[in-house]
């Protein structure tokens, strides 16, 4: 009787580490292409654009200087946080029809769950020369814009989205989520900007970057207690509640309340399970 072979076990793949130069150059690229795209999508240049990246990692407040920057220059931004139900969705995309108005959709990720909302938003962003909306439904009746005047059955958006989100498109595509299909559609309809913070490396060398920026020199810090607040961030990255810059602002503040025991407060406040 022949003996038995052992199968081969498949060839381990090693996992490339990222040096710490790389991560910094990964990000300060990520977010001058936020800024460039921000811009052009806020212009029109853009019709849609995605952003997706965690909480608390300077998504929203990038775009939200920008935008700040095109209001200067008479453009109009709406801002939209919190649930949007699909007949609110068609007045706000009405009231921003023109070229020069820019929505701005930030972590309202209950209009991804909505079939009706994302075929607005499907059309909205579509690349179709005229983006023609409509809503065929009594419940229009009653509606009318921010000039009081009644909103019509359909309409021609020309205006511009930007959505600002902590879902990670790509993976819920590929997982097969059954969002998938309403995901990849509005992919394929914009500028899809994943900030590619996955470790906590990653958070601690944005944190580090927007602190760089004078994040807390504006608030009254100077360079040695920066220093000394970034190093027991990077001490306990481990331990924190959130690795954010919310969590630096905190542990900031606590330092300002008490420049002695700001640490042991930090410890029973921002730890977790302490």
């Amino acid at each position: 009787m022949a003996a038995q072979v052992a199968p081969k076990s498949a060839p381990s793949i090693p996992v490339r580490v990222e040096s710490l130069e790389e991560i910094e150059t990964k990000l300060a690229d990520r977010f001058d292409a936020l800024e460039v795209m921000a811009d052009a999508t806020g212009r029109g240049i853009n019709r849609s654009l995605i952003v997706s990246g965690p909480a608390g990692l300077g998504k929203s407040y990038t775009v939200e200087q920008k935008m700040a920057e095109l209001e200067k220059k008479g453009f109009h931004t709406t801002y939209i946080k919190g649930y949007v139900r699909p007949l609110s969705l068609y007045k706000l995309l009405y009231n921003s029809r023109f070229h020069n108005s820019i929505l701005v959709f930030d972590d309202s990720d209950s209009i991804f769950h909505d079939d009706v909302s994302m075929n607005l938003l499907k059309g909205a962003c579509d690349s179709t020369d005229r983006r023609v909306l409509h809503w065929l439904s009594k419940s229009l009746d009653n509606e009318t814009d921010e000039d009081g005047e009644s909103v019509p059955e359909k309409f021609e958006f020309e205006g511009s989205i930007i959505f600002i989100t902590n879902y990670d498109f790509d993976n819920m595509i590929e997982s097969g989520s059954k969002l998938a299909p309403h995901f990849a559609a509005l992919v394929s309809r914009s500028h899809y900007l994943d900030l590619a913070m996955k470790t906590k490396m990653d958070y601690l060398v944005r944190i580090k970057q927007v602190v760089r920026g004078g994040m807390l020199k504006s608030r009254g810090f100077n360079e040695v207690d920066t220093v000394l607040i970034l190093q027991f961030i990077e001490n306990n990255v481990d331990r924190l509640r959130e690795l954010s810059l919310r969590m630096v602002c905190k542990i900031a503040g606590l330092y300002k309340m008490d420049k002695v025991n700001w640490q042991k407060l930090a410890r029973q406040t921002c730890f977790r399970g302490v």
